[in-house]
């Protein structure tokens, strides 16, 4: 692993950045904002670590999913009330405030479609 700027990546961040805002703003509930996004925000934090972090595709994903699942299990705790975040929107919209199986799952099939790309993109060079 090496510090390295990919500005590919970069582009993704910010437009997957830019859907991800847009959803937040303007869908308050149902699919798109409970389970699309939480498929997103995984292509969205590898895209942005992926811009400045040259690294084997499937350990920089498998970090992600780490990050994702984590952050998941500590909805399980009473994080936002123990940071005294309680009543922060921004912290409930990053840290999220219920614990779900699907957001698991979107995490995963976000890892997965992840690494489906790195791997086709890497037969195609």
């Amino acid at each position: 692993m090496k510090i390295q700027f990919n500005k590919n990546y970069l582009t993704a961040s910010i437009l997957l950045f830019a859907v991800e805002a847009l959803i937040a703003i303007f869908l308050k509930d149902g699919f798109i904002r409970h389970t699309f996004g939480d498929y997103l925000v995984v292509i969205l934090l590898y895209c942005m670590l992926k811009s400045v972090i040259k690294t084997k595709p499937f350990y920089l994903a498998t970090a992600v999913l780490v990050i994702a699942y984590g952050i998941e299990f500590l909805q399980l705790t009473n994080l936002l009330t123990l940071l005294n975040l309680q009543n922060s929107t921004m912290a409930k919209l990053i840290l999220g405030s219920t614990f779900s199986i699907s957001d698991l799952i979107a995490y995963t099939l976000g890892v997965i479609t992840i690494l489906i790309f790195e791997h086709k993109k890497q037969s195609h060079e």
